[in-house]
């Protein structure tokens, strides 16, 4: 009996999802992408199975400006395991040391503030950074010993929820790459008992909390049609971007590669800043996000553009083919927590 799929489709946005402790981040957008049928999808910023919390997941257009969130400030609720040492730094490895645990308040305060600031952090063994195209996580597993090099990393602020029953709960507020993981370890060696990380949740990322998300049981919950409704749109990852507004004849110039020159420079657009670029693609209709663009010697040039499916509208044929001088690198995936 022949069974027909239905197929997927050109599904625009962003979905908050509360994802829940026990599922990759890969395996929590699946289910998703799954429900809406989304031909294209990616996510901002891996969440360990450990963890649980806000991630972002990004549907056909989003996924051409998701780096730009994996860049962006997160905060978390960590609890940090004390005087125990794990092979993965997380409770998911294997006990490797146990320690007495003879910690004061007053002392972790101490060593709070050590880790206040630029830093350099030595990320985990197991983790999904590459080393000769192979993730350091392949190594580790393999039994391989392996340096890993230190590298600097921002922790805007730690604060102390609780300290009880040999566990250090701590709220983090941290820049791009820095693995909570790694904190929890160091943490711990400045304590003398050494720790691990016992659980985690991401609370923000960007502009964006945990309130704001559906939980995966919502989400499937949900009919397509209702769950596309709950996407936001593409360019809210574009929010922090100068904007710049083109008329139809210059948005479809833009749109099939055109340097524009003599345009009034945005507020904000530095030269060889990227701008969001906006304008309508017929007579009378709405403008909308068409790409970004760098502003380089008063000229406005294309760097990342939607195509006709992204746009979800048709975009007027031209005489001659269309150039693109924008970098077009693949969307790829933050690693760390």
């Amino acid at each position: 009996m022949n069974v027909q799929k239905t197929p997927w489709e050109a599904v625009n946005g962003v979905l908050l999802l509360n994802k829940p402790r026990g599922l990759t981040s890969q395996q929590a957008l699946f289910r998703v992408r799954r429900r809406l049928r989304a031909a294209k999808a990616g996510h901002g910023g891996t969440l360990d199975p450990l963890a649980d919390g806000l991630l972002m997941l990004c549907f056909g257009a989003a996924t051409k400006f998701a780096q730009r969130h994996l860049e962006a400030d997160k905060r978390y609720m960590a609890v940090l395991q004390l005087g125990v040492r794990t092979t993965t730094d997380d409770a998911e490895g294997e006990i490797v040391e146990r320690r007495a645990v003879q910690v004061s308040r007053s002392q972790v305060d101490a060593v709070l503030s050590r880790f206040i600031g630029a830093i350099s952090q030595t990320p985990p063994v197991y983790s999904a950074l590459k080393r000769d195209g192979k993730p350091l996580y392949a190594y580790a597993r393999a039994g391989e010993a392996i340096e890993v090099a230190a590298r600097t990393v921002q922790i805007h602020s730690m604060d102390v929820l609780s300290l009880q029953n040999d566990q250090l709960a701590l709220t983090v507020h941290c820049g791009k790459g820095a693995y909570i993981r790694a904190l929890a370890r160091d943490i711990g060696e400045a304590l003398g008992c050494g720790a691990h990380l016992a659980a985690l949740t991401r609370t923000a990322s960007g502009g964006f909390s945990l309130e704001q998300a559906l939980t995966l049981d919502e989400a499937e919950a949900l009919a397509p049609a209702d769950l596309r409704g709950r996407l936001l749109p593409t360019d809210v990852l574009l929010q922090s971007s100068p904007r710049q507004n083109l008329d139809l004849a210059l948005a479809q110039r833009f749109l099939h590669g055109g340097r524009l020159s003599g345009l009034p420079v945005p507020e904000r657009a530095d030269p060889g800043a990227e701008v969001r670029v906006y304008g309508p693609l017929a007579a009378g209709q709405t403008a909308v996000l068409l790409g970004i663009g760098m502003w380089d010697g008063g000229v406005l040039a294309p760097r990342r553009l939607l195509c006709a499916e992204e746009l979800l509208l048709p975009v007027a044929p031209v005489a001659q083919p269309p150039i693109s001088p924008f970098r077009t690198e693949s969307f790829h995936q933050d690693a760390t927590p």
